[in-house]
């Protein structure tokens, strides 16, 4: 009798037990990590020269630029006369200077997305698009499609940036009469999508990967890869041929190209690289001479750049972000980080997310050279399916491919994704995760790998995304 009474003890407490197991919280995002910054510092490489260059090109990445320069909150000159933003800091602002978009509901030392205050500063007639918000996402808007003379949408590829806001209105602009866009339509008609600033961390780093580096990486495991079905290929420079790199859909060459495009695209500011302006402007509105970035030749002999040169100058020396210290209070513990690594291993987030690749060697410091960078990227586009798809081709990339975003510094990013969907509101980063599994992505396999795992594993994985 005391057998049967202690054997049915031992089955109650069993069948007690396992639903206490299965009712763990299922795994969520826990947001950007506690501790220090970690990004935003130069290589510790650096020469005195090196590191000037740096220092400047900090300062100009930061400034702020206005139509014709000289205000107290615009001494840069050449805004417009169609921008998203008046400075390279204010949208690649979280954590740090080098970063991607802020948000004021996370790390209200950041501030809000300035694009809101940008719409009407110093009289400008700018409305705020809907899809701008105070605490979402710094953006900039696509239209896939060129627009018929009825209003439809036409089946001719548009692709390019449309700039948010004009300069019309402004004390600094004279008469100029631009009329701002109609997003509202685009918005009406299905045809916008949107990108959020890339991060900069470790730039030079990845520009110095050399392109046998990223095409051997490229074929290994290549069994494995046509199992889980991830193809991936370059996207390639049209004029030389060799991989390029930077930007979503890894569409530009070097940080000189990036930078320079951006600051025509972005802030409307016309360089040595971008010469002319964008959308054909009306002549009221070409207020200053052309390109009005240029070298500064009156100071060349003490080695004063460009903007443009300053800005790759900055990203060049930027160095990556270090993943967080183990035993920050707030932070989950070091065994659940290490175990998560081992799950992003195990479910193959690391076929495409390669943890590190080579540097060649560098003509520039020695933090450049033959460095084992962990950027978590293969530096590859990869069909990412419908769900993602933007309807964009830029170069070797189409409708639905984009770069492997590189993952150091995730750890203290707020918006995931191209288009900055995935937010603190909807998941973060477990939303970006689940968001990569459509028809047609390369990533299907690995996400029901990952979405098969126990919830205290999604969870270590999770926390070791954010320990990056």
């Amino acid at each position: 009798m005391k057998s049967r009474t202690l054997l049915l003890w031992v089955v109650a407490a069993l069948c007690t037990s396992v639903p206490a197991l299965a009712q763990l919280p299922p795994a969520h995002d826990l947001g950007p990590r506690a501790g220090g910054i970690g990004a935003g510092q130069p290589l510790a490489t650096l020469s005195a020269d090196e590191l000037k260059f740096f220092q400047d090109g900090l300062a100009r990445f930061n400034q702020a630029d206005s139509v014709r320069g000289g205000l107290a909150d615009g001494p840069g000159i050449g805004l417009g006369p169609t921008f998203n933003s008046n400075s390279c800091g204010s949208c690649h602002a979280q954590p740090s200077t080098g970063g991607s978009s802020p948000s004021a509901n996370v790390y209200p030392r950041v501030g809000p997305n300035p694009q809101i205050a940008l719409a009407t500063a110093h009289g400008a007639h700018n409305t705020v698009p809907s899809f701008l918000t105070p605490d979402g996402p710094v953006r900039e808007a696509r239209f896939p499609f060129l627009v018929n003379t009825d209003g439809s949408i036409g089946r001719v590829a548009d692709g390019g940036v449309h700039a948010l806001f004009t300069i019309a209105g402004r004390d600094d602009a004279g008469a100029c009469n631009l009329p701002q866009t109609d997003f509202a339509r685009m918005q009406q008609l299905g045809n916008i999508v949107f990108r959020i600033p890339t991060p900069v961390y470790g730039a030079g780093l990845i520009e110095n990967i050399g392109d046998a580096t990223i095409l051997a990486n490229m074929a290994a495991n290549g069994q494995l890869k046509q199992q889980l079905g991830i193809a991936g290929h370059t996207n390639n420079s049209g004029n030389d041929g060799s991989i390029t790199r930077f930007g979503w859909k890894a569409q530009n060459k070097s940080l000189q190209i990036f930078s320079g495009e951006a600051y025509n695209v972005e802030m409307g500011v016309t360089n040595e690289l971008f010469p002319n302006e964008r959308a054909n402007p009306p002549a009221s509105c070409l207020l200053n001479p052309t390109p009005e970035d240029l070298t500064n030749f009156a100071l060349s002999s003490t080695g004063i750049p460009s903007d443009t040169i300053g800005f790759s100058d900055f990203m060049r020396f930027l160095a990556p972000p270090t993943p967080s210290a183990l035993g920050i209070p707030g932070n989950p513990p070091a065994q659940s980080i290490d175990n998560g690594r081992n799950v992003f291993g195990r479910v193959h987030c690391d076929v495409c997310h390669t943890p590190a690749l080579q540097t060649a060697t560098s003509i520039y410091t020695a933090g450049l050279s033959n460095q084992n960078a962990q950027l978590y990227s293969d530096l590859l586009v990869h069909n990412m399916g419908s769900g993602l798809a933007d309807q964009i081709t830029q170069g070797a990339a189409g409708p639905a491919d984009f770069r492997t975003a590189p993952l150091w510094g995730v750890g203290q990013r707020i918006f995931f994704l191209h288009d900055g969907r995935a937010t603190p509101a909807n998941g973060g980063l477990l939303a970006a995760i689940r968001a990569h599994a459509s028809t047609g992505s390369e990533a299907n396999a690995v996400v029901a790998a990952f979405n098969a795992q126990s919830n205290k594993d999604q969870q270590d994985l999770l926390n070791f995304l954010r320990s990056l």
